[in-house]
């Protein structure tokens, strides 16, 4: 997808900078990225504020924001597979803030940025984290996890 294409459906989206500026960390992370086959973004079902000098985002308009710095960084970076895990499901309002993001993103980026899997998950309840596991299993090797002794606490 056109970067321009992503700043227009996630008009909300406001960059001050960011690693696809070359600032922060975050550029050093993003060498690191070239790497890698699949994308897993969590994004907080609450939203995220980076400082109290950055606008809250919601977790629809983090997601953009971040689509658009990996396609800054590089373009088509957003083409890998991409599974975004909606985290923190276990927090009041989540399922109403979850569907929000679906119904967003279905609406405003699905025809650019095309997501395999929206799953929702609590790393607090572990509600979802086996789910999420297999699926990443399954994309890595094109095959289903067989569970082993290993794999049961």
């Amino acid at each position: 997808p056109g970067i321009s294409a992503i700043l227009k459906a996630v008009v909300s989206t406001q960059s001050t900078g960011g690693a696809s500026d070359n600032k922060g960390l975050g550029h050093v992370f993003l060498q690191h990225i070239e790497r890698t086959k699949i994308l897993l973004f969590v994004v907080d079902v609450q939203g995220f504020t980076l400082n109290y000098k950055t606008p809250h985002r919601t977790p629809f308009e983090t997601f953009g924001y971040l689509c658009r710095e990996l396609e800054l960084y590089m373009a088509g970076l957003t083409k890998r597979p991409i599974v975004v895990a909606i985290n923190k499901m276990d927090a009041a309002n989540s399922d109403h803030a979850y569907e929000e993001f679906v119904a967003l993103y279905r609406e405003k980026l699905a025809k650019l940025v095309k997501v395999h899997s929206i799953v929702p998950i609590s790393c607090y309840t572990g509600q979802g984290l086996e789910q999420l596991q297999d699926l990443l299993f399954e994309l890595k090797y094109k095959k289903k996890r067989k569970i082993t002794e290993k794999d049961v606490v």
